[in-house]
């Protein structure tokens, strides 16, 4: 079944659906335009805008559910952005089941990342511009997923990346933080490259960017075009979703505040790529090979991701290698078809709660431990941080899929799709869950259980009400949001007028053979963490390790391999480019000017200024034409 038609539509809350990109921008504006006059109760407004966004959120969902099922595709227009002769872009919001379910996460946990921003930045004295920051991601996020048309999701796009350089490198005074904002933006650049080359052959084949002009005619394409297109979006969602080939920049970027990692890696950044392959389905599903690409490239990533966590002691950093094993998996889903769409967002949003959570939990903890992220610094925190050492497990067990707890019903999803689509990804995921169970328990026991490694002067306790209940809410996400969303085919049957719906409904197992098989294989990899991290002694300092350890702890060497591959043959290139312009093209343009400056010098001296001079030049001159026509004429 295709999805349903897309139907105009400027009445009721749908009709002021702009609201959810107007509020938080108007609070960007007005946080960054009012300056220092606004500091006092700054925060206090980037909040309330989040907030609002979330409400007018949650009165759009309502009032789509209560539309027929096949009716739940509304476009509000907008204005005409690009009236230009054959590019006629007029800028309009989709709205839709799988928009409006990125529209509540996005909203709703980046509210929370707000209030809980209240105490975490509270002795900040810039919190205000962080606050207009946050906003300003808010809003480029909103504008990405609820846009109509391929221009209007691009601009969101920039925008997303715009407001991650700006939190990334939010703390200018330190280097690493400069630098890490840096190299998430250049690294995005080359995926962006990707996604706007996608766009120009989309528009080349169909003649418009609007998601009504060319998801439905797809199949009018031929398949070169389509998985050239679906390649080239692919690059752009492997560049904002962490993906290999274009995932160095996402544990750098833990140099930004807590919040903000919550934010880029819960609610907003690397979700993006997901929902680009999804909502751009049609085109990947004319496409087997890209199709393809999209399944490797989510297993790769899922694994690459996981190995990375194992060996991380920076517990923002493991958090992060686990968010791209996370995302691998989404994007394993997507490329699986109409099959694999709905348990891929639904991953994402239980995702969004319990890696929000444990963001969070880890911001909490750092706001106990003097800012230290060293996790061999840490041990024996459940006894006096008992809020955050619950929450977080809540959200530790879901990740790693414990029975009835939502990362079992969505990652097991996941697994149990792959499985029947391939047998091979099925137990490429498998083995990925199973290093799941060990990594993240090994974060676990070593911040909370154990020996206390705590350093002099560092006196532990828990974070204020302010930070502690946004942790509270989300973990109720993180316990019940899987089945939720799955039993019942819920979110398959909820997103079905936008995606469309496979031959087959997928049947969910409570209890199913691989779904034992996987639930032993985390086991076996969280008790060896137990035995290796919670019963034994932690050393303060790490040891050398094998070369495995050495490979994980560098990220699987990918900045060596981006420095060999591109920025060394980049700064050749450069050096060739700048001798062949000093000694060519300069070279040829000075030489010039300066023979003509040489020769004019030389010939200036006969200009002596005196009569005589002039008259024997004249006489030489006469002598030789007379002398001249002499010889020629007796010739």
């Amino acid at each position: 079944m295709e999805p349903a038609e897309i139907v105009q539509h400027s009445g009721g809350v749908i009709g002021a659906s702009w609201l959810m990109i107007a509020l938080p921008l108007l609070g960007a504006a007005i946080l960054l335009l009012t300056g220092r006059r606004s500091d006092r109760a700054g925060h206090l407004l980037g909040v309330a805008m989040s907030l609002a966004s979330f409400v007018v959120a949650v009165l759009v969902f309502f009032e789509l559910i209560g539309l027929g099922a096949d009716s739940r595709r509304r476009v509000v227009e907008l204005y005409d952005f690009l009236p230009s002769g054959s590019l006629d872009v007029k800028m309009g919001l989709l709205l839709d089941p799988l928009s409006i379910s990125f529209a509540l996460l996005i909203t709703g946990v980046g509210s929370l990342i707000h209030i809980y921003s209240i105490g975490y930045m509270a002795h900040d004295p810039n919190r205000r511009r962080f606050f207009a920051y946050l906003n300003l991601f808010v809003a480029a996020m909103l504008l990405l997923v609820l846009a109509d048309n391929y221009l209007g999701l691009y601009i969101g796009w920039e925008g997303v990346g715009l407001a991650s350089y700006l939190l990334i490198g939010f703390w200018q005074h330190k280097p690493s933080a400069a630098v890490a904002a840096k190299k998430a933006f250049i690294v995005n650049r080359v995926g962006d490259m990707g996604l706007a080359l996608g766009i120009f052959v989309i528009f080349t084949t169909f003649g418009t960017i609007s998601y009504a002009g060319t998801l439905p005619l797809a199949g009018n394409a031929s398949t070169g075009t389509l998985t050239l297109i679906s390649l080239a979006l692919l690059l752009g969602a492997c560049g904002k979703s962490a993906q290999v080939p274009l995932q160095s920049w996402l544990l750098d970027a833990m140099e930004g505040p807590t919040p903000v990692s919550a934010l880029i890696h819960a609610a907003t950044m690397v979700t993006a790529g997901v929902y680009l392959v999804v909502r751009s389905g049609a085109f990947f599903e004319g496409a087997p090979t890209a199709q393809l690409v999209v399944t490797i490239v989510g297993v790769v990533t899922l694994l690459a991701g996981a190995i990375i966590g194992t060996a991380k002691d920076d517990i923002k950093k493991a958090l992060a290698g686990s968010t791209m094993s996370q995302i691998g998996y989404m994007m394993l889903a997507a490329g699986l078809g109409p099959a694999g769409y709905a348990v891929a967002i639904a991953h994402l949003i239980a995702h969004g709660f319990f890696k929000a959570s444990m963001f969070l939990g880890a911001g909490s903890v750092m706001h106990a431990m003097n800012d230290e992220v060293n996790m061999r610094r840490y041990g024996g925190l459940a006894s006096v941080m008992k809020i955050t050492w619950i929450t977080f497990g809540l959200g530790y067990l879901a990740i790693i899929g414990f029975p009835l707890l939502s990362g079992y019903w969505t990652k097991d999803g996941i697994i149990e799709a792959a499985m029947e689509h391939n047998q091979i990804l099925g137990w490429l995921a498998v083995l990925g869950a199973g290093i799941t169970g060990f990594y993240m328990s090994r974060l676990f026991f070593m911040t909370f259980h154990g020996r206390r490694r705590w350093e002099e002067g560092v006196h532990p306790h828990e974070s204020p009400a302010v930070m502690t209940w946004p942790l509270i809410i989300l973990s109720i996400g993180s316990v019940f949001g899987g089945a939720f969303l799955i039993l019942g085919n819920r979110m398959f049957e909820f997103l079905a007028p936008a995606v469309g719906r496979p031959e087959e409904a997928p049947t969910v197992h409570a209890i199913s053979t691989i779904g034992l098989v996987t639930l032993a294989v985390v086991a076996v990899g969280a008790v060896y963490a137990w035995l290796r991290y919670g019963r034994a002694a932690v050393p303060e300092v790490a040891p050398r390790g094998s070369f495995l350890t050495t490979f994980a702890r560098r990220d699987l060497y990918g900045d060596a391999l981006n420095e060999a591959l591109f920025m060394r043959p980049g700064q050749w290139l450069t050096r060739i480019a700048v001798f062949f312009d000093n000694r060519g093209i300069d070279g040829l343009v000075n030489g010039l000017a300066a023979a003509i400056g040489g020769t004019s010098g030389r010939l200036r001296r006969v200009q002596t200024g005196f009569v005589r001079s002039y008259a024997l030049s004249i006489f030489f001159g006469a002598a030789l034409l007379v002398g001249a026509w002499f010889v020629v004429g007796n010739l």
